[in-house]
């Protein structure tokens, strides 16, 4: 498997926008991170470009030769005891172990200076200088123009490290999907929403930002070379390669995201749930350096986060086959749980009590019409605010009426943080809530096209799953994972 940007661990605990778009939100990977070697992203991205670009020459007819090349005149250091191969690689390019590794060694280190970013490329003056006309929603469109520009200079001393993806045509992520396809194979997984926010968010930054200043620089940039095509593809490509610096901890609260960069060499190791190196950050330079020993011959993986699978093909597009993605998630949409509550209302005063409740919900952010209730495996990664949301529109009116004259929402304030919806706890639901929840579960399989015995009965025909294209079974490996965690959750709350 390959790929995915760091998902911040306290943001899963807070309620998500049910969009997860990688865009809007940005947060390419951060401490533990890489990108894809496979994610088809680049692959696409590099292909398209280099057949329109005039910048761009033939590359070499050996890539990964002349990026090692490359790498030596760079600065970086890669470790005498590993090697990079697309033969044993279990996707694309990837690292793997020439002799046995201990832990804590250093795999690869990349000097600052070989980093590709606003502030590497030879426009980097231009960039600052430009700054506050250049911000935007997602933070990318400095590096975004600079890759804009180097991708299609025919002296960028990045040449080489663009190259190395021309091969992966045939790699593909779902916002290069046609719409009825994304819709047919990804439908309740919550992966189509997020294509669609991040297209629009595509359009928008591209017209309202980059076009204006690339009339603006005319001898640097030409709109009918860096198009709006080329430009939706550097996104998915920094969407999938790129790292992002965490902050200092006295910093977090302070600045706003660092922006995101590319790393050569790093971006080239594929990604696992369960992962045998990391990134690691120092002042000169950035080190990947190994977590547990690893065998000769045994590929080295990277983590791009704690991902589920749904963003990992959102993102990278590939998903890991069940069950080797132990941080995969499911969604109930938190207008799902509002619906179940308002579907076993039997009167219309009943119906008014939910609306009202929600409402009260609304005010106290706990819920949001474009909200989610993320499960986990274990527990619910948003238990304050599913535990909230469950307990009040449980309530009845002479309840809900006391609760709130009481502010009694401050008075366990404590104790709901406190509190962790674990697998054990659900089960122990009072019987109202887990008969809501239940409702909401059902409602929420629903919006898929198929059931979980369809999905599980394809993947154990393995002529059948092998007759699938590839985006068929990605996005068959998204389903099921979600569909296992929502019927874990029905047993618990039967």
């Amino acid at each position: 498997m390959s790929a995915t940007g760091t998902r911040d661990p306290a943001s899963l605990r807070r309620r998500r926008d049910n969009a997860g778009t990688r865009f809007d939100l940005v947060h390419p990977r951060s401490a533990p991170g890489g990108p894809p070697a496979h994610a088809g992203l680049g692959a696409r991205l590099l292909a398209a470009a280099a057949a329109g670009s005039s910048g761009r020459g033939q590359g070499s007819a050996d890539p990964l030769s002349a990026f090692l090349a490359w790498c030596g005149r760079a600065g970086v250091k890669l470790n005498p005891k590993v090697r990079l191969s697309r033969e044993g690689a279990v996707a694309g390019y990837g690292m793997l172990a020439a002799e046995e590794l201990e832990a804590g060694e250093v795999l690869v280190s990349v000097p600052r200076s070989a980093l590709l970013s606003q502030h590497t490329s030879p426009i980097r003056a231009l960039l600052q200088d430009a700054q506050e006309s250049l911000q935007s929603q997602s933070g990318w469109v400095p590096l975004l123009l600079a890759l804009l520009y180097e991708y299609t200079a025919s002296n960028s001393q990045w040449q080489p490290y663009f190259s190395l993806w021309q091969d992966f045509r045939s790699l593909d992520h779902p916002m290069f999907w046609p719409e009825e396809e994304r819709t047919r194979l990804l439908q309740g997984t919550g992966i189509p929403e997020a294509v669609d926010k991040d297209l629009a968010n595509i359009h928008l930054e591209y017209s309202s930002i980059i076009l204006p200043f690339m009339e603006s620089h005319p001898n640097i940039f030409d709109p009918k070379l860096h198009t709006l095509e080329l430009y939706k593809q550097l996104v998915a490509f920094v969407m999938a390669y790129s790292f992002q610096e965490p902050l200092e901890e006295e910093d977090e609260d302070e600045k706003g995201p660092n922006p995101p960069m590319m790393v050569p060499v790093a971006d080239i190791l594929n990604h696992v749930a369960n992962h045998n190196a990391n990134l690691e950050y120092a002042p000169q330079c950035l080190q990947m350096v190994t977590t547990q020993p690893i065998g000769k011959g045994q590929e080295i993986f990277n983590t791009y986060g704690q991902m589920a699978n749904w963003q990992l093909l959102h993102m990278y597009g590939f998903a890991e086959p069940y069950p080797g993605n132990t941080n995969d998630t499911a969604d109930i949409q938190m207008v799902t749980v509002r619906k179940a509550a308002l579907q076993r209302a039997k009167s219309e005063a009943q119906q008014q009590l939910v609306s009202e409740q929600w409402d009260f919900l609304c005010q106290l952010e706990m819920v949001g019409e474009e909200g989610a209730f993320v499960l986990g495996w274990d527990e619910v990664l948003t238990e304050e605010e599913l535990s909230m949301t469950l307990k009040v529109l449980c309530m009845s009116e002479e309840e809900f009426k006391e609760y709130k004259e009481q502010d009694g929402w401050e008075d366990d304030s404590e104790e709901e943080e406190n509190s962790t919806l674990s697998n054990e706890a659900l089960s122990k639901l009072k019987t109202p809530c887990k008969k809501l929840l239940y409702d909401s579960v059902l409602l929420t399989l629903e919006s898929y096209r198929s059931d979980l015995k369809a999905e599980q009965d394809l993947l154990n025909n393995k002529e059948a799953y092998e007759k699938l294209s590839r985006r068929e079974q990605q996005a068959l490996h998204v389903r099921y994972g979600q569909k296992r965690i929502l019927h874990q959750l029905l047993e618990l709350v039967r």
